[in-house]
């Protein structure tokens, strides 16, 4: 027991809250020991996986990349860390697109060109796409892991160089608005199966680019679609996405379930 330091005692030896530590170990991440009268103590090996948690989230690693990389026996920092660094990568590109058209702008401005229409409407996607970004980089955070993650980024830039990602979106929000008129609808009438055909072909882009990996995540994201579709501005909802759950069972029962 000489070797176990209680809750207090952890608390103002790290400068971490008790609370911290609670939350830490509700998440599965952290295990303390029980005295005989309950109170948390923790030794050598509970200290160890606490400073592996802390190490990661001065990392940049999300809660949930955290919970992932502590899953298995012995957390693999290569292949997490690597990952990580290529999605850093990725918003690199992203944010030196965002800086160029700004410094553009910003170029004008200070030479007293006008900004025409055209620009101020730029200027205005570009900040929503970023707000969108975010939202969506949180939404992927909590709902995949970071090898998940990284392999939907992966295929969403292997998409065709001639893929209209707006476009593609305007049409799902088209289907979407249609599905939503028709409700409530038999999963198995043929007017629901035509709007699942039409799902499918949408689909279609984006599976094809996607990784099993990929899918994973993106079938956990979807499958808690109901926590976080009123924060993000996707192309359907959680009732219509419900939907299409049920026409692909009605499919599946009549003609068996496809090779998806």
């Amino acid at each position: 027991m000489a070797d176990l330091l209680d809750i207090t005692e952890v608390t103002r030896m790290t400068g971490l809250t008790a609370r911290a530590l609670r939350f830490y170990e509700a998440r599965g991440l952290l295990q303390a020991v029980r005295d005989s009268s309950g109170r948390r103590q923790y030794g050598t090996a509970q200290l160890e996986a606490l400073h592996r948690i802390m190490a990661m989230k001065r990392a940049g690693l999300t809660l949930a990349q955290i919970q992932s990389m502590t899953a298995g026996p012995r957390p693999d920092l290569h292949s997490i860390v690597a990952a990580q660094i290529q999605v850093l990568e990725a918003r690199e590109r992203e944010v030196a697109a965002a800086r160029e058209l700004l410094a553009s702008i910003l170029s004008r401005i200070e030479r007293s060109e006008p900004i025409d229409v055209a620009t101020f409407c730029s200027l205005i996607r570009q900040g929503e796409n970023a707000m969108s970004q975010v939202k969506l980089d949180a939404l992927a955070s909590q709902y995949m892991s970071p090898e998940q993650n990284l392999a939907f980024r992966e295929a969403v830039q292997a998409l065709p160089a001639d893929f209209d990602a707006e476009a593609h979106d305007k049409k799902w929000q088209a289907l979407s608005a249609r599905i939503k008129a028709a409700l409530p609808l038999d999963p198995a009438s043929p007017a629901a199966q035509a709007f699942l055909d039409e799902w499918d072909e949408l689909a279609a882009p984006y599976i094809a680019a996607c990784s099993a990996e990929a899918l994973k995540g993106v079938s956990n994201m979807h499958e808690h679609i109901e926590e976080w579709d009123r924060e993000v501005d996707a192309p359907f909802d959680a009732e219509v996405f419900r939907f299409h759950q049920a026409a692909q069972r009605a499919r599946d029962a009549m003609h068996g379930p496809a090779d998806r």
